[in-house]
């Protein structure tokens, strides 16, 4: 399973051979750096961490620095934990890795963490529909009946409610890959992922398969 750690740039649209307009999200993604390998006689368990985006060395820790110094690593902006489904024989410290490990066509899962909306009510929340706005009606955008009277006695569970919305991690599956360009290390995905510009992302192969 390949995966690499990117920032969505934003949207825009491309034509494919046909002149049929797709729109896509283009994705910065890498070069990421390994900066540790864990396995399970140290850790416990196996993964690729890898870090990403350029920093000044006064915005990172003395801890941090350390860690990237034992790596032989400069210092990186983020650092993230990457699942080494295929071996973590097949990396090493200070392994460079780019956009190009992904092909044209290839089937993709995106994680990011979500646009915040803030606290927002069941219509934008949930999609519930409104009252009526008329005929001396006082009730338009409320939540709707909590349920039965005497017996529960109470508000179930998973209720739909007003409250926070969105600033959630979100992985958003079976997207495809329609254009790479490894100079830039840029992906351009088909269709929309979570989060906002400049919002890191995720990249890894489908896990539901091609």
């Amino acid at each position: 399973m390949k995966s690499i750690v990117g920032r969505k740039i934003g949207m825009t649209q491309i034509f494919d051979e046909k002149g049929v307009m797709i729109p896509v999200t283009v994705v910065e993604a890498g070069p990421v750096v390994v900066t540790q390998i864990k396995t399970k006689e140290t850790d416990g368990y196996e993964a690729v961490q890898v870090g990403f985006g350029e920093v000044k060395e006064k915005r990172v820790n003395k801890p941090m620095r350390g860690h990237f110094a034992k790596s032989g690593v400069a210092l990186k902006k983020y650092v993230r934990e990457l699942k080494a489904e295929d071996g973590i024989e097949n990396y090493s410290l200070a392994q460079e890795i780019k956009a190009d490990i992904f092909e044209v066509g290839e089937k993709i899962d995106v994680t990011g963490i979500s646009k915040g909306k803030g606290f927002q009510g069941t219509i934008k929340r949930h999609g519930q529909s409104r009252g009526p706005e008329t005929h001396g009606s006082h009730y338009h955008r409320g939540p709707g009946s909590m349920g039965g009277a005497s017996d529960p006695s109470k508000v179930r569970k998973g209720k739909k409610l007003p409250g926070h919305m969105g600033n959630v991690r979100v992985t958003i599956q079976n997207l495809e890959v329609a254009r790479v360009d490894a100079e830039k290390n840029l992906l351009l995905i088909k269709g929309a992922v979570p989060g906002p510009k400049k919002g890191l992302v995720v990249i890894r192969t489908a896990v539901k398969g091609q």
